[in-house]
């Protein structure tokens, strides 16, 4: 049901796959389903790692869910590919941000249908920026699991900053990994047996082909330095409070990205925004499970529908 394509965006078809797209100079992978009449379009902004792969269960279940009313296109993050397009440069957080807003300016501004966001972790923030920045077509801001403050009573967050601070450590496990993915039949084992037996095949596929690269761990390390950086800075209370009713966030019950003191101030400092926790038992990586990427796709359909 996906399109995946090397062309410009004059030579994309109409008919549903997966494809890189060239534009703004940057080759950019596309996950997308189009409906023949669509009454919106909606926009997945993808966590870190930007695969758009990983969201292939997710992004069939919430076209279902919408009854085949909306077009569906999940943008990969520049340089977090199968491929290094970009010869070994390294894109900041404020690249990606760029990056999807000019998405919408070159491929969405022109269309009819109005936009809705949808953003997983650090998707979310992405997500916000363009809501700020992008366009006014855009209608509604859903975050997933949202990253958008440092936790710091997080081990795990403060591990992975000190390893995205130092350059030395990250081209050697950039390295490292990119050996582990030389041979396919090893690569595939270790990330079933490491990353998770529950992963659905699209999402281990999604891992051996592209987060086993030298350049995707090496722009996925970059991109979380520079978010860390980021978020030595509150979020942004004031936007959130002049567009409650355009916004809603989703929350999992132990996800030291998006804890849940997160979704407690947000309902301090915002209580008009939709908040929602998920107690299913799915976790912050819900796309690379059938299960979560269908429970997800069904409340997020289900937020759509009653904002529309």
């Amino acid at each position: 049901m996906f399109r995946l394509l090397l062309c410009s965006p004059i030579a994309r078809s109409f008919f549903n796959t997966q494809h890189p797209l060239f534009f703004s100079s940057y080759m950019t992978e596309l996950l997308e389903i189009q409906a023949p009449n669509p009454t919106m379009h909606v926009l997945l902004i993808p966590g870190n790692p930007g695969i758009v792969t990983f969201y292939n269960d997710f992004v069939e279940s919430l076209y279902e869910e919408l009854g085949g009313k909306a077009s569906i296109t999940a943008i990969g993050h520049i340089s977090h590919t199968n491929k290094d397009w970009e010869h070994g440069r390294l894109f900041s957080l404020e690249d990606q941000i760029n990056h999807k807003i000019d998405f919408i300016a070159h491929e969405l501004q022109n269309k009819s249908a109005p936009i809705i966001l949808v953003g997983h972790s650090i998707g979310s923030h992405i997500a916000s920026e363009m809501f700020k920045r992008a366009s006014q077509k855009v209608i509604y801001f859903i975050g997933l699991y949202p990253f958008l403050a440092l936790n710091s009573k997080s081990s795990k967050q403060t591990a992975i900053r000190k390893l995205a601070e130092s350059s030395v450590l990250c081209a050697l496990v950039s390295s490292i990994v990119a050996l582990l993915g030389v041979v396919p039949s090893l690569s595939r084992l270790i990330v079933k047996t490491t990353l998770g037996n529950s992963w659905s095949g699209a999402a281990i596929d999604a891992a051996c082909s592209h987060l086993l690269k030298y350049h995707t761990m090496r722009n996925m390390l970059f991109m979380a330095k520079t978010e860390f950086e980021k978020f030595s800075e509150a979020p942004d209370w004031d936007f959130l409070k002049a567009n409650p009713n355009q916004i809603a966030f989703l929350f999992g019950i132990d996800d030291h990205w998006g804890p849940l003191s997160l979704f407690e101030e947000i309902s301090k400092q915002v209580p008009d925004v939709s908040l929602s926790i998920e107690k299913e038992g799915h976790d912050h990586a819900f796309s690379c499970t059938e299960a979560g990427s269908t429970w997800v796709a069904q409340h997020v359909a289900g937020l759509i529908k009653k904002h529309l």
